[in-house]
């Protein structure tokens, strides 16, 4: 395990990151949609958003990624690694982060609702002003949460030929042969990663729930 190794692991850990950062950027973007969609008052238009949540929670990230780029090129449409990647994580946060963000939606308090219908506040100002504001302080520690998942997440873009930090190692340990080596590294990179979020979301966890009592 040498320097050119490791080097060739570290291109793999930036694109680990870049997907993550891709994946849960436009996942948050599609995510706001979805949960606003999901409390919007109307049946039919919560009850189609429901079928996507339950889509791509009841079934594997493996085969979402699988299916968008495998599934697309049998209709003649050719995307690359990264563009499919990138789609299947980002409609994957989108249902994840679109049901967590509607049960902080749900969990501000009726009360700050009723209010700012009294005060003749429009529905838009209504959610940007009173209701959202509170919702994210709510849903940050879960929001947390799932971004390590997801970063853990990226590991399976190996399936599309994708070469991220996971696929870099598999093919660094078959190349050197020195398996528990190459993969002790990754693990760590991950756990780099991963350790700082989950202990400030736990740190968050904590503050906001000293605050509420």
């Amino acid at each position: 395990m040498g320097q050119d190794e490791f080097l060739f692991l570290l291109m793999g850990l930036k694109w680990t990151v870049a997907l993550s950062v891709v994946g849960f950027v436009c996942g948050c973007i599609a995510g706001l949609g979805i949960a606003l969609a999901r409390t919007c008052g109307s049946r039919p238009v919560e009850t189609v958003v429901s079928g996507y949540i339950a889509i791509f929670q009841g079934t594997p990230l493996l085969m979402q990624l699988f299916v968008v780029y495998y599934g697309l090129a049998l209709i003649g449409i050719k995307v690359d690694a990264w563009v499919a990647v990138s789609v299947g994580l980002t409609l994957h946060a989108s249902a994840y982060l679109g049901e967590i963000w509607r049960g902080a939606i749900e969990a501000v308090p009726k009360g700050q609702t009723e209010a700012s219908k009294a005060l003749a506040l429009s529905y838009v100002s209504r959610m940007k002003d009173v209701v959202l504001p509170q919702a994210l302080r709510i849903s940050l520690p879960a929001t947390i949460g799932f971004l390590v998942q997801l970063i853990k997440g990226t590991s399976l873009a190996s399936i599309v030929g994708f070469t991220e930090l996971t696929r870099a190692g598999n093919i660094i340990s078959n190349q050197i042969f020195q398996p528990l080596t190459v993969f002790g590294i990754v693990g760590i990179l991950y756990f780099i990663m991963c350790c700082p979020l989950t202990i400030y979301g736990a740190h968050l966890e904590r503050k906001f729930a000293a605050s509420a009592r």
